[in-house]
């Protein structure tokens, strides 16, 4: 398949710049044999007692920082965490650094550079007395490039890009389809007898990199690392077993489960990175339904929800929605997908 046949256009209006308030007020476009208009806090009636929500509950940390290599600075935004304690990061002003270097961050925070790779990756050891205290104190938020904020990072952004489910930190960019969820949503979910489970994907800093290949059988997928645990596994595999749907919120938590399945869609404990590309022709073994935000052209992601509702539904109630002015990203409105 070829890059292409993923583009479309998006007048720049179209863009969600912030957050709907109350969130669970963003519109909500039902994706199946037609299209029909909703709002979020309508989703408890377009589910059924039995469902499963599975949510991502990881947390954003402030992943871009600023630090100096001598009289050069450079700047660094973190990727994912890797088991030895050390980070894969993405570098600015990268030809200025070799391994052995030490980058100067704060006078109690730096890193020690272990590696450099291509195109602007390193690997990186943090040295720092509690190393999440150290970057709340010095690292901002990696917002999405299209939500501009001129005069920087507001006070309101560091609550609006949080989902209500963030509680283990390692995420560069937040798992947005769970941006549209408020406790009183999740109440009326409950009450219609919903049941919700956590899986923990680290969203990385190559979510928000451009595929550069036409033909998309070149395109190396960046690898995020995922937790599922066997009590979640458990529930998953019993929900099916009793004839539930799973309904992953957004993609992150779709590519975790699909990528701790087995061949027959039995969901085992998974701890382990997961690099999963999915495509058109894709075949799903886990995922029934598909609440998510409307995605960027030529992305992973919107290549994701085409194998998942078909490449022409998707076409199509994307040309609807930007026609019916939905709010599109981060920030926008949301879709239930129904699986093809």
């Amino acid at each position: 398949m070829n890059l292409s046949e993923f583009d479309y256009e998006l007048p720049s209006d179209r863009i969600g710049v912030e957050p709907a308030r109350p969130r669970d007020s963003a519109r909500l476009l039902h994706v199946g044999a037609g299209l029909a208009d909703y709002v979020v806090r309508d989703l408890p009636g377009l589910l059924r007692a039995g469902d499963l929500l599975v949510v991502n509950d990881t947390k954003v940390i402030p992943a871009q920082l600023s630090a100096m290599r001598g009289e050069a600075k450079i700047g660094i935004t973190l990727d994912r965490r890797l088991d030895d304690g050390s980070w894969r990061v993405l570098l600015r002003n990268s030809k200025r650094v070799r391994a052995g270097d030490v980058l100067v961050i704060d006078p109690e925070f730096s890193a020690e550079v272990l590696e450099v790779l291509e195109g602007g990756a390193a690997y990186l050891r943090f040295v720092a007395d509690d190393f999440y205290a150290a970057l709340a104190r010095s690292g901002a938020l990696a917002l999405p490039p299209y939500i501009a904020r001129p005069e920087g990072v507001t006070e309101r952004d560091k609550a609006d890009y949080q989902t209500m489910f963030a509680a283990h930190e390692g995420a560069v960019a937040a798992p947005t389809a769970g941006l549209h969820f408020t406790p009183e949503l999740l109440a009326a979910l409950q009450a219609r007898g919903v049941e919700i489970v956590r899986v923990t994907l680290h969203v990385g800093a190559g979510t928000f990199l451009p595929v550069r290949v036409e033909d998309l059988s070149q395109h190396v997928m960046h690898a995020e690392r995922g937790f599922v645990t066997q009590d979640v596994a458990d529930k998953i595999n019993a929900t099916r077993v009793a004839g539930g749907r799973i309904i992953p919120v957004g993609t992150t938590a779709l590519r975790l489960i699909e990528s701790a399945a087995d061949d027959a869609g039995v969901v085992h404990p998974f701890d382990a990175e997961t690099d999963i590309f999915i495509l058109p022709g894709y075949r799903f073994k886990v995922a029934d339904l598909l609440f998510t935000n409307f995605h960027l052209p030529k992305s992973t992601l919107l290549m994701l929800v085409s194998a998942f509702a078909g490449i022409e539904r998707i076409r199509s109630a994307y040309a609807y929605a930007i026609g019916a002015k939905y709010r599109f990203y981060s920030y926008g409105d949301a879709c239930l997908l129904e699986r093809a």
